[in-house]
């Protein structure tokens, strides 16, 4: 029988070492999302350059770059959450089944939204400073 107190052992206690280790994990998914994720990867080759037009844009106020910005990386964000959801669902079974089926697709459906709502954000700034 497991120790009922495992799951305690696995949490950190806090501090600078959780502090360290969170950045090394963020690091490490990073590094997984950008290997093992097509969808990740396809959308770093549009987030990164729009990423730096964000804030080169002449006549934009600042807080509009920063929208700019944001909604991009609101995309990337998402992503990484579908990506998850569909790591954890194929390593519970590969078997299909509804549940996994709806799962997956509510994953992707969240990141078709949110790069509506990206797309939407950048025309609107466009259209008001440019057009």
């Amino acid at each position: 029988m497991q120790d009922p107190r495992y799951g305690e052992t696995m949490k950190s206690k806090g501090g600078l070492t959780r502090l360290l280790n969170a950045m090394k994990y963020t690091w490490h998914g990073l590094q997984a999302a950008a290997k093992h994720e097509e969808a990740f990867k396809q959308e770093l080759l549009v987030v990164i350059p729009l990423s730096i037009a964000a804030w080169a844009l002449p006549g934009v106020p600042v807080l509009e770059k920063a929208l700019l910005f944001g909604v991009l990386q609101l995309i990337l964000v998402v992503e990484l959450i579908n990506s998850a959801i569909e790591a954890n669902t194929d390593h519970i079974s590969l078997e299909r089944h509804p549940l996994a089926k709806r799962a997956k697709d509510m994953g992707s459906a969240a990141v078709f939204l949110t790069i509506l709502v990206a797309a939407a954000t950048w025309a609107a700034v466009i259209w008001t400073r440019f057009l």
